[in-house]
């Protein structure tokens, strides 16, 4: 009997992705199907079906989930979920599917049927309740509302078929671990109990002390990456992926730390995505996700706390994953250590606050960067790509030149 949390929903693990000759049968039969072109985000929300990321789902969701997730966090079966997972297309393209039918789901940017859908339910939604029942704001600055406003007119509802998972183990090898293959390291190594801790950034010195007050309580953490579409200015999975295998190797107690990613496209949805991080966090068997300040959030858009406040907002047995929900960190110059608004008595003008953003411009800027703020070994490899960055700019700006002429 494992001792891991047990998968979203108490059964087992669900991945989608067919195998050797239901594969195969399935293929031949997509090639004949209708085609819909899918977006990058519901690109990677297939891919999660198909490893049993967002188990127990067995595909996209109908209207009465959508509402229900929407105005109540909970699917029409009263599943929990905080995060609506649809597809949408155009109203031509949906006139011409009717319900009943098998239609392949092809991503463009692959060139690549990824699953076939049978169609239960065609659907239209407001979408702007959406957002702001998601993201609390219609603002079309913000990204994931930008995502809503600009997806097709109509929903498809049905379960899936999953046919391909887009390239990702291939392109990052041991790095994209499935929920089964973490649950099964986590086993290997005898823990029973490991945060995991989001990022889609390089991790600065904030990053690692959170990373390591969780060690010091749990038996293991895992640094679990974003390995689908950023926004302009991030900083690439297989540069971050380096960074934090650096920091492990120079700055962790070996057999406490795993680095892995997972395919989905962020949402910026701050508190309700932190429910969803726990939620497949659960999945790869995680029994807590470490939460610190402006959690998957963008902007102004959230306060700083709010997906701490969520977390007591939700039913008690909502899920299994708890979040470990920690202060805002920072260096202190008095304190001569990392430290957080609970343990520092110092004031502001001692306090060096960390933050991606921050690290981000300092070094596309090529300003000085403290040694406080982030480790020499993760920053060398910084240094490099943003010189990377300088030198591609450089020869672009001197071909348009030539072009001009």
């Amino acid at each position: 009997m494992s001792e891991l949390v047990r998968p979203h929903g108490g059964a087992d693990l669900k991945p989608l992705l067919l195998e050797r000759k239901a594969l195969a049968a399935e293929k031949k039969k997509a090639a004949s199907l209708t085609k819909i072109n899918i977006t990058s985000r519901e690109a990677g929300d297939i891919i999660m079906l198909g490893i049993g990321g967002f188990t127990p789902l067995e595909g996209f969701m109908t209207r009465a989930d959508w509402e229900g997730v929407c105005d109540g966090m909970k699917m029409a079966s009263g599943l929990f979920w905080p995060i609506p997972i649809t597809l949408s297309t155009d109203i031509s393209t949906a006139a011409g599917i009717n319900e009943g039918e098998t239609i392949a789901l092809y991503d463009p940017e692959r060139d690549e049927i990824l699953a076939t859908m049978a169609v239960s339910e065609k659907y239209q939604i407001d979408k702007a309740h959406e957002c702001m029942q998601v993201y609390k704001t219609t603002d079309m600055e913000h990204p994931g509302v930008k995502m809503v406003m600009e997806q097709g007119d109509v929903n498809l509802a049905g379960p899936i078929k999953v046919l391909s998972l887009g390239g990702f183990p291939e392109e990052y090898g041991e790095q994209f671990m499935t929920p089964a293959q973490t649950r099964a390291e986590f086993k290997k190594r005898g823990w029973k109990t490991i945060a995991a801790f989001q990022t889609r950034n390089p991790m600065h010195r904030s990053h690692e002390y959170l990373a390591k007050i969780a060690i010091e309580t749990l038996d293991g953490v895992l640094i679990h990456s974003l390995l689908g579409k950023l926004k302009a200015g991030d900083i690439p999975a297989d540069v971050r992926s380096r960074a934090i295998g650096t920091l492990i190797e120079n700055y962790f107690v070996d057999n406490t730390v795993i680095q892995a990613g997972y395919p989905l496209d962020m949402r910026y949805a701050g508190p309700r995505e932190a429910l969803l991080h726990a939620l497949f966090r659960q999945n790869y068997g995680c029994s807590h996700l470490i939460v610190g300040r402006d959690h998957a959030g963008v902007g102004d858009y959230y306060g700083p706390f709010d997906a701490h406040h969520i977390f007591d907002q939700i039913p008690k047995d909502a899920l299994e994953t708890q979040p470990l929900k920690i202060d805002w960190t920072f260096w202190c110059n008095r304190c001569g250590s990392m430290a957080s608004m609970k343990t520092c008595p110092h004031k502001a003008e001692d306090r060096l606050l960390l933050s991606g953003t921050k690290l981000r411009k300092a070094l596309s800027e090529g300003t000085e960067v403290p040694d406080n703020f982030s480790r020499p070994e993760v920053l060398e490899i910084l240094r490099e790509y943003y010189a990377s960055l300088a030198e591609h700019e450089k020869v672009e700006v001197k071909l348009s030149g030539h072009s001009a002429k």
